[in-house]
């Protein structure tokens, strides 16, 4: 790994993107990610961290705004209502669902994660069997997630590891974002699966984010509790 030393300059551009970035909720629809900077976005999700390696997301690029409108109606967090707007869906520049894996991937010894380890990982196979005991002790006793929406559950949360990556590589680009979990989870999984081809078995939804350019600057300046409210030292 090449020795990444962070500098003043460094620090002061992180903290500039945090403080700049906010819940972008009407983007300019005339301004576009580049291709090149989208790439950079999705590649910051690709590399993303998770438990064990498992990586139990997949990642949808919304683009067609007929498909778009297929979610209109019931994403309220992402259709403007509040606001009068064609919010989210109707101007960013990229919308993304992010699509966590349920229990047909994601239980111990499963054949995705056996698959996964040996061609993605290529693990040895002492390695893998090692792995395999111990992800089903962590699933059964150390956090006892079992059954579909426990395991489902446990996926997103990584899936918002992968999120957060997004926001922050868009935000060091000078693009602005907007996680969004106003959504019917019932009737988003219809339409991912009768419009979009997505096994519900397999695939639930666990958020959205949009990205692009925003169209007016935040009517309010960024609020956030203080450090000492926030962080214990012991």
């Amino acid at each position: 790994m090449k020795d990444i030393k962070p500098t003043q300059d460094v620090q002061a551009q992180i903290l500039e993107a945090f403080n700049s970035r906010h819940a972008t909720k009407v983007f300019d629809p005339t301004r576009k990610i580049s291709d090149d900077e989208f790439n950079t976005i999705l590649e910051a999700a690709r590399l993303s961290p998770s438990s064990f390696g498992f990586e139990p997301w997949q990642i949808l690029v919304v683009q067609s705004p007929e498909k778009r409108e297929l979610f209109r109606e019931f994403s309220w967090g992402a259709n403007g209502a509040f606001n009068g707007t064609a919010g989210q869906l109707g101007t960013a520049s990229h919308f993304v669902i992010f699509l966590a894996h349920t229990d047909m991937t994601m239980k111990h010894n499963s054949e995705y994660q056996q698959q996964h380890m040996r061609e993605v990982k290529k693990l040895p196979e002492e390695v893998i069997g090692f792995i395999n005991q111990a992800f089903q002790k962590f699933q059964e006793h150390d956090f006892k997630i079992e059954g579909e929406q426990q395991i489902t559950e446990w996926s997103a949360r990584q899936a918002y590891i992968a999120l957060g990556n997004v926001m922050t590589a868009a935000a060091l680009l000078g693009i602005d974002s907007c996680p969004i979990e106003g959504f019917e989870m019932d009737k988003t999984i219809d339409v991912l699966e009768k419009h979009f081809g997505i096994d519900p078995k397999v695939y639930k939804p666990a958020v959205m984010v949009a990205l692009g350019y925003r169209e007016d600057e935040p009517p309010f300046a960024k609020t956030r509790r203080e450090m000492d409210q926030v962080v214990s030292w012991f």
